[in-house]
């Protein structure tokens, strides 16, 4: 999903996943309808496009695009917080049941880029700019 900035065209498309802490299988129902619509406000409001998002109930894989001034670890860090607020903050018993301690998501997660072609790609066009009798065309 192509953006825009001021002075840049970007292409940069992060799938993100994260899981509540021990695991609980707590993503389902009520629970995975707000975590879900959250989501989606958070990224209108912070200017990514969602382009999917999909729960289990012990993780969650979201695949956004965002623009190349924003910090992966910016974006994981709002999507965590804004989403652990207002599910403890909806469901308080959840906090009781399974997160007696602090926090309601795990500390790790995992984020890899994606855009509209491949690395091998990319290593061709770049390959073909040095020498520029070869042709590569990108699809």
């Amino acid at each position: 999903m192509d953006g825009k900035t001021n002075h840049c065209v970007h292409n940069i498309n992060y799938h993100i996943v994260f899981c509540p802490k021990y695991r609980h299988k707590m993503i389902k129902g009520k629970v995975e309808d707000l975590v879900k619509q959250t989501v989606q406000e958070i990224c209108t409001i912070s200017g990514y496009a969602l382009i999917q998002i999909e729960t289990m109930p012990d993780h969650l894989h979201i695949f956004l695009s965002a623009p190349p001034t924003i910090a992966p670890t910016e974006i994981v860090r709002k999507l965590k917080s804004i989403t652990a607020i207002r599910i403890l903050a909806t469901f308080p018993r959840i906090k009781k049941k399974f997160f007696w301690g602090s926090g309601l998501w795990s500390r790790g997660y995992y984020v890899g880029t994606a855009g509209n072609v491949s690395a091998e790609t990319i290593r061709k066009y770049i390959e073909a700019q040095k020498f520029p009798q070869k042709e590569v065309q990108i699809k």
